[in-house]
């Protein structure tokens, strides 16, 4: 059986009933490293909540573990987009809190230890003292990163945790990431809207459609050898090959989901001026339109 199932899902908010999540269906193997992509807005937040049973949907199943999901519990790990840190608190003891109240039955020597070791794991051991305003955002993502391993989760739920990063800083997690996932194995559902970053760390990239009333697509499964390196794989043609299927499924979901939005972006990413991956993805439609007008007349 899948390490997560999850069956016929929905999920609508308001007193309107706004639908938010309709027909949501996915299986995930133990150990697989799986991204859901598409665009901000399209309800991936709050799939990935009703996986850490932080809220419940309206129809359907969520199974993990061969249990379904009734409410949030250590055996999911979350990582926010937001760091998610208390302030007043160092590096170490924002770890230190999350595995005193999980693993209250230790020594206070394994649990210090146990903290140190997934500081280290991030690199962050020698920063460890430090509160998060002296933290950089990489440096916040990773004490982040760091607690959530630190309960010792079965799956790791990472809700666009680098979205909010510079390149380099975005780039250099990234890799990071997937360190983490090579030595640990744990089974992971990463949410970005970033293709190249999908295709780098994915075993499958599952597009989701636009909103209102998102659902999943079929997945494309990433066939590159692992460990993977950002330099080496762009020029493959395989890669190349995969970047064509990805962007094909995310035009294909966008218009499934909004055909209006679904034509401004396909007529834009094939227009005169290129569109670049991410864009496809976060550019409103308006603004697409005009970049084709513009780039017609240049």
């Amino acid at each position: 059986m899948a390490h997560l199932e999850i069956k016929k899902v929905r999920k609508s908010y308001g007193s309107e009933r706004h639908c938010v999540l309709r027909d949501v269906n996915l299986e995930i193997e133990r150990g697989e490293l799986v991204a859901i992509l598409g665009p901000s807005g399209a309800g991936k937040t709050t799939l990935i909540s009703l996986i850490a049973g932080l809220i419940r949907p309206d129809g359907g199943t969520i199974v993990f573990n061969e249990r379904e999901v009734v409410d949030s519990g250590p055996d999911r790990g979350v990582v926010f987009q937001n760091y998610s840190l208390l302030p007043w608190l160092t590096a170490r003891e924002n770890v230190q809190l999350a595995v005193d109240q999980a693993f209250s039955g230790w020594s206070r020597s394994k649990r210090r230890d146990h903290v140190q070791k997934h500081l280290d794991m991030v690199k962050l051991g020698l920063a460890a003292h430090k509160r998060p305003h002296e933290l950089s955002g990489g440096m916040r993502q990773r004490v982040a990163i760091a607690r959530a391993l630190a309960l010792d989760p079965e799956m790791l739920l990472l809700d666009e945790p680098l979205s909010a990063l510079d390149a380099l800083t975005r780039a250099m997690l990234q890799d990071e990431i997937e360190r983490i996932w090579r030595e640990n194995r744990k089974t992971v559902l990463l949410v970005t809207n970033d293709v190249n970053e999908a295709i780098l760390l994915a075993d499958r990239v599952v597009p989701i459609t636009a909103g209102p009333g998102a659902t999943l697509r079929p997945a494309v499964k990433i066939d590159l050898s692992r460990p993977r390196d950002r330099k080496s794989i762009s020029s493959l043609d395989r890669f190349k090959e995969l970047h064509s299927q990805v962007i094909e499924a995310l035009l294909s979901a966008r218009s499934g989901g909004s055909t209006e939005t679904g034509q401004a972006v396909e007529r834009a990413f094939r227009g005169a001026e290129p569109v670049e991956a991410a864009d496809l993805l976060t550019t409103p439609a308006p603004q697409l339109r005009e970049r084709e007008v513009m780039g017609s007349r240049s």
